[in-house]
């Protein structure tokens, strides 16, 4: 009996878990933040597991020399880690930071970038198309 409980769990969890990984919206789109920042994030990679996103606009405190360089250029690369979710780097003030992408529902993306480990900050996206 207990065999036949434990057989029956696996299953449903094998069966559950590609349902869950369904109902995730897609990152796939142009997201901007609410100063105006914009981003086309898209799955990319062999797998199309991976995750990338080119900054289209600046806008806000972020609107430097540094930042702008980077415009119509790749500046996210991350890898999925979970459902909706992916780990990577992001091009930020001239530099290199640790991201973190999150869709947390169909309409809203954050990224969180974290330079030297500590110094972290989460950016809310809204989905434009």
């Amino acid at each position: 009996m207990f065999k036949a409980f434990v057989a029956t769990s696996i299953a449903l969890a094998a069966l559950a878990a590609p349902a869950f990984a369904q109902d995730v919206a897609s990152p796939d789109g142009v997201w901007k933040d609410k100063w105006g920042t914009t981003f086309t994030f898209s799955t990319c990679g062999d797998a199309g597991t991976q995750l990338c996103g080119v900054l289209n606009d600046v806008q806000g405190n972020s609107r430097t020399e540094e930042n702008l360089a980077f415009i119509n250029q790749q500046v996210v690369s991350a890898d999925q880690t979970a459902p909706g979710k992916w780990e990577g780097q992001i091009a930020l003030n001239g530099g290199n930071a640790k991201a973190i992408v999150e869709v947390k529902d169909a309409n809203t993306l954050t990224i969180t970038g974290c330079q030297g480990g500590i110094l972290c900050q989460t950016l809310t996206y809204n989905k434009v198309s």
